[in-house]
């Protein structure tokens, strides 16, 4: 089926030719998708006739940027070449269309003039003033933007995902807050079978303390009976396991997925942007295409996609680590194809261990100067983050080197011991907020390596895991989980092919997710463990309003109330519902007092919820 709309029309009647050049060509433009904020609309021009092996690399040498304004915001968007313009149905490498997307944030009028150039590396060039106008550069044009009429948890209904400064993302058309809960796991989610020219290409040989690599390919067959009439396909019947996969995953109420862009030596060796694994200056616009097609139905479903961009293994594949052409042209293209979707994290790498000064990996310098060249050409700010190292030393230490820089929004946290996870997140909240820029702190892998978070059939209860990680980070003020599947088992970072292997912890990670929207002003709260008087307990509380204190074995505690009348409540973590009443309906602040018994399951985890009346 078709990846754009059917709306489609001309807008050569307001376009203005601009004088010819060396490289005539025509001025008309083609939008398609809907005129409707944090909607995707794309301009295809016509173009010089290219190959994606052509000697004038079309991915280097010419340069497309359009200028989108209303009057108060601008945007400059970065374009690609896309072949014959419908690649991921006809495999095409080559043809004469360019391409822009825009993702509208306001209603009314917006006017883009567009930038063409041509010369050597002008796509990566800072002094566009040596590249050559030609084709259809200095085109301009306008169209009306009206407003969605999506519904949520569609990202269209309720705007991009943004960092503003606090500790958590929000939504910018609704504003509300994000927390986040989805899978690690698979990291190689892209080395799917039905991508055009994906093939694994490693030598099938396994790394102490990793997985085996899949090099069968996903295919994601227990998933194709999620695939609905009317999802996305491409090539009439390809693409169903995929799409059926992120169905399955927000039907548990999950809104993120984990996938990195490149892993050449890495674990899985089965993901490039390239047209071949030895390529590193031209990109398969076919398979980009099939992978957009994929990232648009995400948007659809309310889910953000977690783009990892390099694994530790392999941060000076591209330029020795350096930021230069080939650092730049993976970026730019990227940005290009992929940064207009509304849920997006830019992670800078998995498993970052930098030094000052590194023969073996990247520095601290290189990966700020890779943060500075996304934030600058990514014309939509998407949040950026970092993965840790495991091991806390190392993290502290390397994370420590980010706090107060700009371009790094927060940390995305690996933990070997999971035990850290609470007092973890406490740490980074207060040194960032000590350093002026507050971080959005996410636990996305846990360990041991091994483990991680275990199929249902092994850990039915995921009794520790939940206590541990998903309510010691959300009850720290953390942004929320992502779950890594272990190497030993089955379903694991390389091969899982059913997201069903942990159904019952994502019902647990829903079940937060929902008692926090639904009970906390959680943007307003803060740790306050010193609250109560239990020791192994979390206490999340707006003083003098609204306390939630997690009890991981249930049972009473005492907490120091602000003055005035309270009542309490009960959730129950493990299997979700309604608030339930306990043993004390009411407490009565001023003093410490005892939050009475939870209603049932005496040593199991509850939470209690006092709310001033």
């Amino acid at each position: 089926m078709k990846y754009f709309s059917s709306f489609l029309f001309s807008v050569s009647a307001v376009a203005v030719a601009v004088s010819a050049y060396n490289c005539s060509g025509s001025d008309e433009v083609k939008i398609t998708g809907e005129l409707k904020t944090w909607h995707t609309l794309t301009l295809t021009f016509d173009g010089p006739y290219a190959n994606e092996y052509d000697t004038i690399n079309p991915f280097t040498d010419y340069r497309l940027d359009v200028r989108f304004t209303n009057g108060i915001d601008t945007f400059i968007v970065p374009g690609f070449f896309a072949a014959d313009g419908n690649s991921a149905e006809t495999s095409a490498k080559e043809g004469n269309k360019w391409r822009c997307h825009f993702c509208p944030p306001a209603e009314g009028i917006w006017n883009y003039e567009v930038t063409f150039l041509r010369g050597r590396n002008i796509a990566i060039n800072n002094y566009t003033d040596n590249g050559e106008k030609c084709y259809f550069n200095g085109t301009k044009g306008s169209f009306e933007v009206g407003k969605s009429d999506k519904q949520a948890p569609d990202f269209r209904a309720k705007g991009r995902l943004v960092y503003d400064g606090i500790h958590y993302l929000r939504y910018a058309g609704t504003g509300e807050p994000f927390l986040k809960g989805g899978a690690d796991s698979p990291e190689n989610f892209l080395g799917y079978k039905e991508f055009d020219g994906t093939y694994y290409g490693g030598n099938n040989k396994s790394r102490s303390g990793e997985a085996s690599p899949n090099n069968g390919l996903h295919l994601y067959e227990p998933h194709i009976k999620d695939w609905k009439e009317g999802d996305p396909v491409w090539k009439k019947d390809k693409g169903k396991g995929i799409i059926g996969a992120l169905n399955y995953l927000a039907s548990k109420g999950m809104n993120s997925f984990y996938f990195l862009t490149l892993n050449i030596l890495g674990d899985g060796e089965d993901v490039w942007p390239y047209t071949d694994r030895n390529e590193r200056y031209r990109f398969d616009c076919s398979k980009l295409d099939q992978w957009d097609i994929v990232f648009s139905h995400a948007d659809k479903l309310g889910i953000m996609k977690h783009f990892v961009l390099q694994e530790t293994e392999n941060e000076c594949l591209l330029d020795c680590g350096y930021l230069d052409v080939q650092r730049k042209l993976y970026l730019r293209e990227l940005v290009a194809r992929f940064a207009h979707h509304p849920g997006i994290t830019w992670n800078l790498g998995e498993e970052h261990h930098a030094t000052e000064w590194s023969p073996y990996g990247q520095t601290y310098a290189d990966t700020k100067k890779m943060a500075d060249y996304l934030r600058e050409i990514d014309p939509y700010d998407n949040f950026i983050s970092i993965h840790t190292h495991a091991a806390k030393y190392q993290r502290e230490k390397d994370m420590s080197e980010y706090l107060g820089f700009r371009n790094v929004e927060g940390p995305s946290i690996q933990y070997g011991n999971i035990d850290e996870t609470h007092s973890d997140v406490l740490q980074w909240l207060r040194r960032s907020e000590e350093a002026g820029h507050p971080w959005v702190v996410c636990a996305d892998e846990i360990g041991p390596a091994n483990k991680g978070a275990l199929p249902d059939s092994f850990d039915p209860g995921h009794d520790t895991i939940r206590h541990k990680v998903l309510w010691g980070n959300l009850m720290a003020g953390g942004a929320g989980v992502e779950w890594y599947f272990g190497y030993q088992y089955p379903h694991n970072d390389l091969n899982c092919e059913d997201w069903r292997s942990r159904e019952i912890l994502w019902d647990q990670t829903r079940h937060a997710l929902e008692f926090f929207h639904k009970n906390l002003p959680f943007t307003e709260m803060i740790n306050s463990d010193d609250l109560t008087t239990a020791k192994n307990d979390f206490c999340l509380a707006k003083e003098g309003e609204v306390y939630a204190i997690y009890l991981p074995e249930g049972g009473s505690t005492g907490i120091k109330l602000a003055p005035g009348r309270y009542s309490v409540k009960w959730f129950n973590p493990s299997t979700g519902g309604e608030l339930a009443d306990g043993t004390v309906g009411f407490l009565s602040g001023g003093s410490v007092v005892s939050t009475g018994f939870p209603p049932a399951d005496k040593g199991k985890d509850w939470v209690c919820l006092i709310k001033r009346e």
